[in-house]
């Protein structure tokens, strides 16, 4: 019996040792991870009132190596040759050999190893090479360096006449589009981290977050009236006052005046003009960073490559136009990817865009040859027969035989009906270029380039130096030449706008 006992007694503990040391509960809200790859959801639980992240979770996150260290009694992290020791029975973790308290111990939950949530901000990131950023309040975790200013929205005057403000908080550019029933508020930053209220009041239905995770749109009352955001900054917060007036009942005297600024937030009297955004001819432009991913392009002596440079002219020209115009900016990328030149095309083309701008850096093989060149597309006789089809309105024979409208003529083609426009385009680049920056000797060119002959839309190739000389390079690498030409192709939107407006019926 004493055998039988000792075998049923050690069964016992076995199996008590195989149930799980801990168990948790899954938060009520997820944790998000932000990083340039984008976002996803990361798993973790709640036990005694502490947030864990399993340690299996964190090494394919960071990419780190996890070893359970049993004469130690805890665990070991690693990360190209710097070591974290995390203990398991007292809340503290030592980091290259600095002692970091937790809010608790490393927890065993069956085969698994579980850590407190800040263990990632206080002992991974010191080792890290990269930002780690956790916002508990917003359920955010950065990891990166990203742009996601705070963005605190409330009304505060009911009204109406109805007032609320966002504020952004580090101060972010910020661009202003009034469309009807609504405010759409676009923030120059990689994400937001937004508190935004329930609901509405007033004049002001409800703020949300828009179609882009960059926006916050404000859905206006039926009874609303005319309404403006003004943007400023102090103190290294952007602050966007909202005023939303009535409409005036019939026999009302005057609509109601707008509410009070508060005392100490007075809206400057000269912003409105940057950021109203009356009817225009351009209410959305599309500009292309040339080339990334697996594509560099043109790279020169020093090591600079055009992806690089493409992509922070693209940034640049996107805030002068958002900023300055309030006119719609999509890139089409905003990152170091790989994208086919039918892909950019598509994306003008299915955004609607009214212009295109690709942005490229040269190369020759001669070092001497230098300054930024213009090209457009001007049509063979298959491409004069399509354009006269479009301006007629007879349809076209595409392939296949059929006979379609022009909308869906061959995609190299899609052109046809904005040669004229382009080639105004690429002379207004030309001249506004020359006045920031040195010109090539043949400073404006046509060129069937498929990336332009695929748009539906006026466009341009802008050539902007020569990474093959010296000097260009070094140019290229300076903010103030990026700023340079990010400001000419500004001048220049401005003056293509300018002859839009001119070749519009009264």
């Amino acid at each position: 019996m004493r055998g039988t006992a000792a075998i049923a007694f050690t069964l016992l503990l076995l199996l008590l040792a195989s149930l799980p040391q801990a168990q948790g509960t899954a938060p009520a809200t997820p944790l998000t991870l932000l990083s340039r790859d984008g976002r996803r959801q990361v798993p973790t639980i709640v036990l005694s009132g502490q947030e864990l992240i399993a340690l299996d979770e964190v090494a394919s996150l960071f990419q780190v190596a996890v070893r359970e260290d049993t004469l130690a009694g805890g665990l070991t992290i690693t990360y190209r040759g710097r070591t974290i020791v995390v203990s398991s029975d007292q809340p503290m973790a030592s980091v290259s050999g600095r002692v970091v308290a937790l809010p608790s111990p490393a927890v065993r939950s069956g085969n698994r190893w579980f850590v407190p949530l800040d263990f990632l901000p206080r002992a991974l990131a010191p080792i890290y090479d990269t930002r780690i950023d956790l916002r508990r309040a917003s359920r955010l975790l950065v990891v990166g360096d990203l742009r996601v200013p705070r963005v605190t929205a409330r009304v505060e005057v009911p009204g109406p006449p109805t007032r609320a403000t966002l504020e952004i908080a580090p101060a972010a550019p910020v661009s202003v589009t009034t469309e009807p029933g609504r405010l759409v508020i676009r923030v120059d930053a990689d994400a937001l981290d937004a508190a935004l209220p329930g609901d509405g009041a007033g004049l002001i239905d409800l703020i949300r977050f828009g179609d882009q995770p960059t926006t916050i749109v404000v859905l206006l009352d039926d009874r609303a009236g005319p309404a403006r955001a003004v943007p400023a900054e102090a103190n290294g917060i952007t602050r966007v006052t909202i005023d939303v007036t009535g409409v005036a009942a019939p026999g009302d005297a005057a609509a109601a005046p707008p509410p009070a600024a508060p005392p100490t937030a007075a809206a400057p009297a000269l912003a409105p003009p940057l950021f109203a955004t009356p009817r225009t001819p351009l209410q959305t432009i599309v500009i292309d960073p040339g080339h990334g991913g697996d594509d560099r392009g043109a790279r020169g002596a020093r090591g600079t490559e055009e992806k690089a440079v493409t992509l922070e002219v693209a940034r640049r020209l996107r805030t002068l136009i958002e900023m300055r115009l309030g006119i719609r900016v999509i890139l089409t990328r905003d990152d170091d990817r790989t994208i086919s030149l039918d892909e950019r095309a598509a994306v003008a083309n299915n955004s609607k865009a009214d212009l295109f701008l690709s942005l490229h850096m040269n190369a020759a093989s001669v070092a001497a040859v230098a300054g930024a060149e213009v090209f457009y597309v001007r049509l063979d006789r298959e491409g004069e027969d399509a354009r006269r089809a479009a301006e007629s309105g007879v349809p076209l024979q595409v392939l296949g035989g059929a006979m379609r409208a022009i909308d869906v003529i061959q995609w190299d083609l899609a052109q046809a009906r904005h040669v004229d426009a382009s080639a105004v385009l690429a002379g207004i680049l030309e001249q506004d270029l020359r006045a920031q920056v040195p010109m090539g000797g043949r400073p404006r060119q046509d060129a069937p380039l498929r990336v332009l002959t695929g748009v539906n839309m006026p466009a341009a190739l802008i050539e902007m130096a020569y990474l093959t000389n010296g000097e260009q390079e070094r140019l290229a690498q300076s903010e103030a030449y990026q700023s340079s030409l990010a400001q000419a192709m500004y001048n220049a939107v401005v003056g293509f706008r300018s002859y839009l407006d001119s070749q519009r019926t009264p």
